[in-house]
């Protein structure tokens, strides 16, 4: 296991080289780390600004063991990495943060509603099911509309169903590959808000403002914050965030979403144990963005300030969005953030921009 805190100089694993493992790189090796990123394409993002990539799959043995001999700690990017993987690193003596228990959580959707509700954090009501059958009764008991999604995988809207009518539940569940699912009721909220919350290896936490979310089919558009929203609203969603990192003895930054409903309450739609799209508005926003204090905690540094320095509007760029960077770069108000994939497909996550004003 490695001596922590970890000094300058020594070297990080990320297991993923998407958009965020290279915003992970860049924040540490602004810190005097090496990074070193594990993922399946030759050609990933993360490691072209990396100082080491390791090309394989994410649970082949060869790679793991290539990746354990170069990182003291090593963390990952999303959180759908094979928890064979996170195991085996384990069994070669390799600290592994956010730890299996937050992996295992967030990797089935109904272990993470049961843990959310066992640890105060209130969701919709839901039910499993397992059979066409059990999925019509599952309507029937919630209500109709209700959303049913699989119980593993599934991200920007994928992976799931709106369920109109509880006769409709046994294609629904057919059309989603007739594995296990969960059914969650209709949640009628306000809006959509998230807060981005980190917890240091000694316990200490440190949670951002909230920030308010919008989507466009199931992809996150935009999200503005610091969200304008009452005291006691923000000191609900802190009280939510700890009860979560604590119950997951989590290191690292988690995003966690948030319904606002008209009584004043929030449910957790869900967790991500990682940095998270909407917590991209800390880059400029915040006197220490979402991917340095992931750094810092997986490292055994101290967790920095959370303290909004402005207000921003962070809007995703999607497919050939991502081509009018000229045009956003003119802009004075305008922070670009580009993640040098190859191909702008439709949809695709090419990068995102900050519109700062003032608080």
């Amino acid at each position: 296991m490695a001596d922590l805190p970890l000094a300058p100089g020594e070297t990080i694993g990320i297991l993923g080289g998407g958009q965020l493992g290279r915003m992970l790189a860049t924040a540490a090796a602004r810190l005097g780390f090496d990074v070193v990123i594990l993922d399946p394409e030759p050609d990933a993002p993360a490691g072209r600004v990396s100082a080491h990539t390791i090309v394989a799959a994410y649970d082949e043995p060869q790679g793991l063991q290539a990746l354990a001999a170069l990182a003291s700690v090593v963390t990952y990017e999303f959180e759908n990495v094979p928890a064979a993987a996170v195991a085996q690193l384990a069994e070669m003596g390799v600290e592994v943060a956010p730890g299996p228990l937050a992996l295992r959580v967030a990797q089935d959707r109904l272990e993470e509603k049961t843990f959310l509700n066992a640890h105060g954090a209130p969701t919709v009501a839901f039910a499993p099911a397992d059979t066409p059958e059990a999925a019509v009764a599952a309507v029937e008991a919630l209500g109709a509309p209700a959303l049913m999604k699989t119980r593993r995988e599934g991200y920007d809207g994928k992976g799931q169903r709106w369920v109109e009518h509880a006769a409709d539940a046994a294609r629904a569940f057919a059309e989603l590959g007739g594995g296990p699912v969960i059914l969650e009721a209709a949640a009628a909220f306000v809006r959509e808000l998230s807060v981005i919350a980190a917890r240091g290896r000694d316990g200490a936490t440190a949670i951002y403002p909230l920030s308010e979310n919008h989507h466009e089919n199931g992809v996150l558009r935009r999200s503005i914050a610091p969200a304008q929203v009452a005291p006691a609203l923000a000191d609900q969603a802190e009280r939510i965030a700890a009860r979560i990192l604590a119950g997951l003895d989590y290191v690292g930054v988690i995003g966690i979403e948030l319904f606002e409903m008209a009584d004043g309450r929030l449910l957790v739609n869900e967790i991500a144990p990682r940095v998270h799209n909407t917590g991209h508005w800390t880059q400029d926003g915040c006197e220490v963005d979402q991917f340095e204090q992931h750094i810092r905690a997986v490292a055994g540094w101290p967790l920095g300030p959370t303290h909004p320095v402005a207000r921003v509007e962070m809007l995703n760029l999607l497919g050939a969005e991502a081509d009018d960077w000229l045009r956003y770069a003119a802009e004075p108000e305008t922070r670009l953030h580009l993640y040098g994939k190859r191909d702008a497909k439709p949809g695709r996550k090419m990068g995102h921009l900050n519109r700062v004003k003032g608080l």
